[in-house]
């Protein structure tokens, strides 16, 4: 009941509550103001690289800052610029540098542009963002309207033809002009100066046959688009195309948003009616499970109570007796593999509590995109230390199975996930370093996940299992036989392990499916996501789903008498992590255009932990669901 009235207080926290990263700097005006460039990073290729890995303009001196854990693993890279800006100082055409390139420059400039990478620049913490005009129709053309998206970055060039009346493409094109829109707030009576509430960027490709207008930078003219490459195979460009000038504008735009609210539209880049559509479509699912287990599992209960605690049922109809009583001796029996299930289950709690605090701290706007790296750096030391809970719920249920090496469950415990993922991540990486990718974690950053690891995670799971074993094992309410029961022959197929298995995963799936795909964007398409608060709804209708598909399931399983529900309750509730896997394909299919193998192995890899994450996830709150389920309806008969 308190983890359903925290995930419904962050009801008031739907709209993005905000507490910012960073306090408000307040520039006065002509006070410089700083434009820092970050990494290159690209839908196609899913590499980021450092800004400076093409031949741009730099400064005198390139200063890197201080990066979180977060960002070194986003492969985030923040460095100072060539660019000079001051306050509510406009400027038309300035020049940056004029540089003469070499022809494998070009290349390499042409590359980046065909493979679609976009440029990212911070100013005041605001991330670029390119503004498109969506015109939306009404019913009558009076009212005709335009909305503004926006997307974070500017693209770093385009591609086109020599002959613009073409349609064909195969010329790579530089965008070597920028337009710098940046709005600002004033307001005499809370605080001097201005802050800068919005960085918007408009990139063009200017060629110009030369900058000779320093006397009136602003009268500066171009003759077409500044190409990298050529149509034709073979052939170089001469020094004159390969000479770029590096040009840029400034505005300044008073605005009436306020710092606090700065945000808004970059929070705002995906529409908030699918997000309720997609609860909405969640809710029903839930009511229509809710119902039919209300329907089916009550009525058939209070029934089958009443009949096996009827003192007054004769022998003979004791021994006609059928259904999930016969087996209370074998109900709580120990399953295969015991220790591998504490294992799971232990991980699995330790993924819901990183999960649930993460979610948590994020709707109270913790973890604000200002922050940048916050969120992964969150995931990472809220893994570290729900440790504890890792060892202390695997050895609970160690004991309960009557298993005796403890240590080795903990040792098991502290190793086996962990392990999995960071071989998986250390393989990734060997390929991403291969790329010369920024996006290759560097040995220190290892060496620090070791620490982590092994100095923190590890003597904390050892510490939650010890205090776990000197507790009293869980005790059954009914005794276990001693001769297993002989299982039924006859089965029905819904009670078969691979229709649960379809069954249990579906519904969960489907109820979260929306929310997924928005979560899937934000992370291989770039995008911003931050309805933290409609996504701690979707997971708490997931744990409802979950819990109430795995519980019918068992129930159907034990009225055919077959005890055998461990491992099911588990692996019905995980189900979902195949369908997570299975739809992550179709989203590379359709909605990716990944032509790189180390790309497509990054996401397939990325995609394989997630969906193991996510299965081990969902099949504990399965477990628990049908543990309770279990020992309360066999606590509930009257057992000779």
């Amino acid at each position: 009941m308190k983890l359903t009235g925290l995930i419904l207080f962050c009801l008031l926290a739907v709209e993005a509550f905000y507490l910012p990263g960073v306090a408000p700097r307040d520039y006065l005006p002509g006070q410089t103001v700083d434009l820092k460039v970050n990494k290159l990073d690209s839908v196609q290729t899913q590499l980021p690289y450092d800004y400076y890995s093409l031949p741009f303009c730099k400064p005198k001196e390139v200063v890197e800052a201080a990066e979180n854990l977060g960002e070194i693993l986003a492969g985030d890279i923040i460095e100072n610029s060539a660019y000079e800006l001051q306050m509510k100082k406009d400027s038309a055409c300035q020049l940056l540098c004029k540089s003469v390139y070499t022809q494998e420059d070009m290349e390499h400039f042409a590359t980046k542009v065909k493979e679609e990478y976009t440029v990212n620049w911070i100013v005041d913490n605001m991330p670029a963002a390119t503004t498109f005009v969506l015109a939306t129709e009404n019913e009558s053309e009076e009212t005709k309207e335009s909305e503004l998206i926006y997307q974070k970055g500017f693209s770093l060039g385009f591609m086109g033809t020599e002959d613009e009346s073409e349609t064909t493409t195969g010329v790579a094109y530089i965008n070597n002009h920028i337009n710098l829109i940046i709005s600002y707030h004033e307001d005499s009576k809370a605080f001097k100066g201005a802050r800068i509430v919005g960085f918007q960027v408009e990139a063009y490709s200017h060629s110009y046959s030369a900058f000779a207008n320093q006397d009136a930078p602003d009268t500066c003219s171009y003759t077409g688009h500044q190409a990298v490459s050529t149509a034709k195979e073979g052939s170089e460009l001469s020094e004159a195309e390969r000479t770029i000038f590096w040009t840029y504008d400034v505005n300044w735009v008073a605005s009436e948003i306020r710092w606090a609210s700065r945000w808004d539209l970059y929070l705002k880049m995906t529409n908030s009616e699918i997000h309720w559509f997609s609860i909405a479509n969640s809710i029903c699912i839930v009511l229509f499970m809710s119902g039919t287990i209300a329907m089916i599992l009550i009525r058939t209960l209070n029934k089958d109570l009443a009949r096996y605690n009827d003192l007054e049922l004769s022998e003979e109809d004791k021994q006609e007796e059928t259904g999930w009583k016969l087996v209370h001796g074998e109900v709580f029996r120990p399953p295969r593999f015991g220790n591998l299930f504490a294992v799971l289950v232990g991980t699995g709690c330790q993924l819901i509590a990183m999960s649930v605090l993460t979610l948590l701290f994020a709707c109270f706007g913790f973890l604000s995109p200002a922050n940048r790296g916050g969120l992964m750096t969150a995931f990472l030391l809220l893994f570290v230390f729900m440790g504890m809970l890792a060892g202390y719920f695997s050895t609970r249920i160690y004991k309960m199975f009557d298993l005796l090496n403890w240590r080795r469950n903990t040792l098991t415990v502290a190793l086996f996930f962990p392990g999995v993922v960071f071989g998986v991540f250390f393989i990734l990486n060997l390929f991403v370093w291969n790329e010369q990718s920024s996006g290759a974690v560097p040995f220190g950053t290892l060496v620090a996940l070791l620490v982590l690891w092994f100095g923190i995670s590890v003597p904390l799971v050892y510490f939650g299992s010890f205090i776990a074993y000197k507790r009293e094992p869980i005790a059954f309410p009914v005794r276990v036989n001693n001769i297993p029961r002989m299982l039924p022959e006859s089965r029905h197929f819904y009670t078969h392990p691979v229709a649960s298995f379809a069954i249990a995963g579906m519904l969960p799936f489907g109820a979260v499916s929306i929310e997924i795909f928005f979560i899937m964007s934000s992370v291989w398409m770039h995008q911003f996501y931050y309805v933290f608060g409609i996504l701690a709804i979707v997971f708490f209708i997931l744990v409802i789903t979950t819990a109430e598909i795995c519980i019918m399931l068992v129930y159907s399983q034990l009225c055919y008498e077959d005890y055998h529900w461990w491992w099911r309750s588990f692996i019905s509730g995980g189900a979902s992590g195949f369908y997570l896997f299975l739809y992550s394909i179709l989203y590379y299919l359709t909605r990716l255009n990944i032509t790189k193998f180390t790309s497509a192995l990054l996401f397939f890899g990325y995609m394989f932990l997630a969906s193991v994450a996510f299965s081990i996830m969902t099949g504990t709150i399965g477990y628990f669901a049908c543990y309770w389920f279990v020992r309360k309806i066999y606590s509930s008969v009257k057992v000779d």
